[in-house]
């Protein structure tokens, strides 16, 4: 009866897969998850034995949408990390050409379809999206529907297998093995870097200071007596600000002129270690209650200007007139999914938010000098998503041929190529193109387990006979793909490119587009350091190495 449910009424099957694909999924052990779309593959792998299928127009609509909001979402970092951040940048190269040659050398010695080769890639580099851009290019490769039918279904159990074996390697590699081969402490060397980029310690995610290190402090108007604000602030680096004083009972705001007076009570906010190196000069500290509007407003904005990608927070500073940087902090640095640490010498992209903290006039000037403020929406704008989709759909109609083999980047690679664009030019014009991050991440996260629950219902019985077929040749090649380009990288990194271990190690990570290790990284580490190189190399293999699907199925079609 529940054979015959599942047959007849294909989309309970898809929602059970989901459902129990992102329980096990959740299933932790140590830092190591399979993550809900692995989960759903095996459970729709293992529901796909009924003979339930889902129509192709669904699994197609679904993964135009997911891809389409990936490049949308990556866009802006992807552009601006071609030019900046080469050093990191180069390890994704790094990670694409040794990992394509990896995956030819295994079509010649293993006989691989196809089929098997995608999901191998797709596996091995944990990158889901291979996935869908390798199965529409089988079905360009002219074929008999049995013939596509079967390598397709080779795409999604190659995954599975080499994705399991190749995620607990990235995590090993980067956590236990790559520092054992290094000799580093990685905790000490993670200190040490957060202290060189102007901080005293960054933080695990989900943590927080309890000494923050934006603070508010009220004093009695001593040493300070007749400075005038602008003279103490530049003394301190422009790192506190004199936000407002109180004078015979009246409280009264504070411009860079503003001359402080004996008696006045003075409201200072700024960097905690600023504001602890000035509390002697200006005076006795109070409580501060007289200060009932001093009020701090918090602001994400999105940094667009062309002349600040690539520079340090500090350099920023440096580089604001007093009068336009005076009373503006950024708290925050978002890039892609990831938080980046605020710090003087953290590097900020074109495309990432800055949270800005300080009086809501300081932080509206600011915000209007850097970008432009993101509006709190839940609205989208559903022109530009499906003008969108639709001209990435046209450009996946196009392709070359080169060397004998045809290379047509279908609807995935259109899509994602069309998101990139359409991602960007919001940053450019912020008025149109409304797509909220949490629409985006709904649209990626169900539009990625929807394909990947119809492909593993359509795999059928071809999954069991693959992995008959090959036995434990495909976990061993999963590993090796993973451990290569790692070392390589690793090799790379320290000895030309002089990159610190723990940003070396989370740009491996990044290659690898590996959120567990990642999360196992920031574990050993004790902060957030290696973020920093992880964003880079994430940003531009997880646009990479999608397009790279229809190039493995064009070339093991030629060599297998």
């Amino acid at each position: 009866m529940i054979v015959e449910l599942l047959k007849t009424q294909p989309e309970i099957a898809l929602f059970v897969s989901l459902a129990l694909g992102y329980l096990i999924g959740s299933v932790r052990l140590g830092p190591i998850s399979l993550g809900g779309v692995c989960g759903t593959l095996i459970v729709a792998l293992v529901i796909g034995q009924t003979g339930a299928r889902l129509a192709p127009d669904l699994k197609n609509v679904a993964f135009a949408l997911f891809i389409f909001a990936l490049g949308f979402t990556g866009g802006p970092q992807f552009f601006a990390n071609i030019g900046r951040g080469w050093r990191y940048g180069l390890l994704s190269i790094v990670e694409i050409v040794s990992v394509m040659a990896l995956v030819m050398v295994a079509v010649v010695l293993m006989k691989l379809d196809a089929g098997t080769a995608a999901g191998l890639l797709a596996g091995a580099a944990t990158e889901s999206a291979v996935i869908g851009t390798a199965s529409e290019a089988i079905t360009r490769l002219g074929v008999p529907d049995a013939d596509v039918a079967t390598m397709q279904a080779h795409i999604v159990t190659a995954y599975s297998v080499s994705y399991l074996f190749g995620l607990i390697t990235i995590v090993l590699f980067t956590s236990q093995i790559a520092p054992l081969i290094l000799r580093v402490n990685l905790r000490e060397e993670a200190a040490r870097l957060a202290r060189e980029l102007g901080g005293d310690g960054v933080l695990d995610e989900g943590q927080r200071l309890a000494l923050p290190p934006l603070v508010g402090r009220a004093f009695m108007a001593g040493p300070a007596a007749g400075s005038a604000v602008a003279a103490i602030e530049a003394r301190f680096g422009n790192n506190l600000t004199v936000e407002r004083v109180l004078r015979n009972g009246e409280q009264i705001d504070t411009d860079a002129q503003f001359m402080l007076a004996a008696g006045d009570t003075v409201f200072v906010a700024g960097r905690r270690e600023s504001l602890i190196e000035a509390a002697s000069s200006f005076g006795e500290e109070v409580p501060g209650g007289g200060f009932v509007k001093a009020l701090a407003q918090r602001v994400d904005v999105l940094l667009t200007r062309r002349d600040l990608n690539g520079v340090t927070l500090a350099q920023m500073r440096e580089r604001a007139a007093p009068q336009d940087g005076r009373g503006i902090y950024v708290g925050a640095i978002t890039r892609l999914d990831a938080t980046v640490p605020a710090l003087p010498g953290a590097v900020v992209h074109r495309g990432d938010v800055l949270t800005l903290l300080g009086a809501p006039a300081d932080v509206a000037r600011g915000a209007k000098r850097l970008g432009y403020v993101i509006q709190q929406t839940q609205k989208t704008d559903f022109v530009y998503l499906g003008l969108g989709v639709v001209i990435g759909m046209l450009i996946g109609r196009f392709g070359v041929n080169v060397g004998g083999v045809s290379l047509v980047l279908g609807t995935g690679g259109g899509c994602l190529l069309s998101g990139l664009l359409f991602g960007w030019a919001r940053t450019h014009f912020p008025v149109v193109g409304s797509l909220p991050s949490a629409a985006a991440q709904v649209l990626k996260d169900f539009g990625l387990a929807t394909f990947i629950a119809a492909v593993g219902l359509s795999a059928g019985p071809d999954a069991i006979r693959l992995v008959r077929e090959y036995g434990l040749a495909l976990p061993l090649a999963g590993i090796l793909m993973v451990l290569i380009p790692g070392l390589l990288s690793l090799w790379i990194g320290r000895m030309f490119l002089k990159l610190d271990a723990p940003m070396l190690l989370g740009a491996i990570a990044g290659q690898q587009c590996s959120t567990p290790a990642i999360s196992a990284l920031v574990g050993v580490t004790g902060n957030s350091t290696p973020v920093i190189g992880y964003t880079i190399t994430y940003a531009l293999s997880n646009i990479l190495l999608p397009l790279m699907g229809p190039v493995v199925v064009g070339l093991a079609a030629k060599l297998g």
